[in-house]
């Protein structure tokens, strides 16, 4: 199960304007560079959302399964999970949604992020069940933890100031504050 975003992010967790500052650019500075900066932001922001297996924008995503799991238990590797916004199945004309309740999100959306199925849920019969979760810092879910945003930050203004010649020291130092935020895989 490969969990797909069906909505772009609209908002990065950190405004051009907030690396600019950071970067202690002049004011009166064109802005000439501003799309090479969003760049950096959006390429900082991917990367470390890969370190920490954690979602840094919030976003909508589609699930599909086959069967309900045996045990009932549908985990996620999507961290924070914000909301299950629907479950059904997939029919010819459309998805038919399941009663409220059949399906809810489990009790540690941020470490343990996952869904529950309630026994009581039809069997698919064949159909694909379809999901719609809503998961990521921002938005509804939580805020971006401070540390983070630090991180992405500093990489940002490390690549900027480094173009082509990645430096170690950055590249670690960035790692370090995204640590105690990253999800373990079992």
């Amino acid at each position: 199960m490969i969990p797909l975003r069906i909505d772009a992010a609209a908002v990065e967790p950190v405004s051009v304007a907030d690396l600019r500052a950071y970067l202690r650019f002049e004011s009166d500075d064109d802005g000439a560079e501003d799309a090479l900066l969003q760049a950096l932001i959006t390429a900082v922001r991917a990367s470390l959302e890969i370190e920490t297996r954690r979602i840094l924008v919030p976003g909508r995503y589609r699930i599909a399964l086959s069967a309900w799991p045996p045990d009932g238990q549908v985990p996620l590797p999507l961290s924070p999970l914000v909301a299950l916004l629907r479950a059904g199945f997939a029919e010819a004309g459309g998805v038919t949604d399941l009663a409220a309740g059949l399906v809810r999100r489990g009790p540690d959306p941020v470490e343990a992020p996952g869904l529950l199925v309630d026994p009581a849920a039809p069997d698919p019969a064949g159909r694909t069940i379809l999901i719609e979760v809503a998961a990521g810092y921002g938005g509804d879910g939580p805020p971006l933890p401070a540390p983070l945003r630090l991180a992405i930050l500093r990489l940002a203004a490390a690549r900027y100031e480094h173009r082509g010649d990645e430096p170690d020291a950055a590249r670690t130092d960035a790692a370090d504050l995204a640590a105690p935020f990253r999800r373990m895989r079992l």
